[in-house]
């Protein structure tokens, strides 16, 4: 049987280790970069994914990963960054690891095949139809991730798939098939790399869109980030300064009123009469910034 294409060996690597250490850099770096562009034959089903990621969220469900290895790294960096960046409570996000917590200190392979503890993981988190589930696997094969996909199915929970094989198990199972067709790895089989970066990619783009249709971006701001440090806290000020046209000492005293809400803080710069009124603004725009501007704008012209 032929290798799939994540075990194939890359057309350049004979003799990579006799080479200079900056030949050896240059073919990687370039092995990345065409591994990136696997990206772009992709964004349909990418696109297609994040609609379905963001209906899910609106309508109160959850966003669950599931995955192992490298693609459990992958898939933990990006569901991470999600509270904090859009503002998507944690409660909401939950990520499942082969082999668990000690994963990520200990990253060996043998969890990986237990797909019965991706079952049990998602019956304790009480996975329902009201939630998405997002598998990421290289091969496509992976039985953690195959298991959770199955699993998740029978739950009637929306089901995504990344894969990195054409043909992968996992697009059978998922009513979503993400191919991130990376060409060999530079290090055969050595999916941290090429395959990673890939999944990476795709998995950023696909929870930012999710989160532009949420209305959590407007005009390349985040204008639901949770601003819990210092940096963030000055972000958000330069948000609401740059969107609504006041000074930044107007937008942090704007942001302490209305309790660190971004949104809130713009539209009470831009006129809204009070806090509930801005919320009352953004509950009828679905909370998409841009539609509660231009309700504050007309309201504001049909009183003049």
């Amino acid at each position: 049987m032929a290798p799939t294409r994540t075990e194939a060996v890359h057309k350049d690597a004979g003799g990579i280790d006799a080479q200079a250490p900056e030949s050896i850099l240059g073919l990687l770096a370039s092995a990345q970069v065409e591994a990136a562009g696997a990206v772009h034959a992709a964004i349909p089903a990418i696109a297609a994914a994040a609609a379905r990621i963001a209906d899910r969220l609106a309508s109160g469900g959850r966003l669950v990963y599931a995955a192992a290895g490298s693609s459990g790294l992958m898939a933990l960096a990006d569901a991470l960054e999600l509270p904090g960046t859009f503002g998507i409570p944690r409660d909401r996000v939950v990520v499942l690891l082969a082999g668990g917590t000690d994963s990520l200190v200990n990253l060996t392979g043998a969890p990986e095949d237990d797909a019965d503890q991706a079952i049990s993981e998602l019956a304790a988190a009480g996975l329902d139809a009201g939630d998405c589930l997002i598998a990421v696997s290289a091969s496509g094969s992976t039985p953690f991730a195959v298991g959770a996909l199955k699993e998740a199915k029978r739950r009637g929970a929306a089901t995504i798939a990344i894969a990195n094989n054409a043909g992968a198990p996992m697009f059978d199972l998922a009513e979503i098939a993400i191919l991130l067709a990376t060409p060999p790895e530079v290090v055969a089989g050595s999916t941290r790399m090429g395959a990673g970066t890939s999944q990476k990619i795709a998995l950023n783009m696909m929870s930012t869109l999710a989160a532009v249709h949420l209305g959590h971006v407007h005009d390349g701001y985040m204008v639901n980030l949770v601003a819990d440090n210092l940096k963030l806290h000055e972000r958000a000020a330069r948000i609401v300064s740059a969107i609504s046209g006041c000074d930044t000492a107007t937008a942090k005293a704007l942001l302490e009123r209305s309790g660190g809400s971004v949104k809130v803080a713009i539209l009470l710069a831009s006129g809204a009469s009070s806090l509930e009124a801005a919320n009352q603004l953004l509950d009828g725009a679905d909370q998409k910034l841009r539609s509660a501007l231009s309700k504050l704008e007309g309201s504001r012209g049909s009183h003049q």
